[in-house]
């Protein structure tokens, strides 16, 4: 039986709420990942994902120039324990109909990310998602 901490990304990477678009798709884009933790301060603030940037950003034609991260980003953050099982992650996914849950320890500190692609490359490695997962990782 997987656990989360088996399959999650442990890169995470933050930025400022205050961040330009602009900037944190070319951060996205040169780390290779579809998500970023956001931070006021030293609080965390919520998430941003690739499709936040086109759903709350493009879409709506806001300038990637001025518009800042904070003012597109999924403030309610989803967490699970990195012990917890890679089944209980995806019925959390399932539950609350989003695809990426921020990991944290039993402290409740920031360890990871885990994605419907990575579970979907462990659960069931045959299925159409883990193969477009494992050739565009983080989707």
């Amino acid at each position: 039986m997987y656990r989360v901490s088996d399959v999650m990304t442990r890169q995470v990477v933050y930025l400022p709420s205050e961040t330009p678009l602009d900037e944190a798709a070319r951060v996205m884009k040169e780390s290779d990942i579809g998500d970023v933790v956001v931070t006021d301060g030293a609080t965390l603030a919520g998430m941003l994902t690739d499709r936040d940037i086109v759903v709350r950003a493009v879409a709506e034609r806001a300038d990637p120039g001025t518009t800042t991260i904070g003012s597109i980003i999924t403030r309610e953050v989803v967490m699970i324990e990195q012990h917890c099982t890679a089944n209980e992650a995806a019925a959390l996914m399932r539950e609350r109909n989003i695809r990426r849950v921020l990991v944290c320890d039993s402290d409740r500190k920031l360890v990871g990310i885990v994605s419907l692609g990575d579970l979907a490359m462990q659960l069931d490695p045959q299925s159409a998602l883990s193969d477009i997962s494992e050739a565009a990782p983080n989707l």
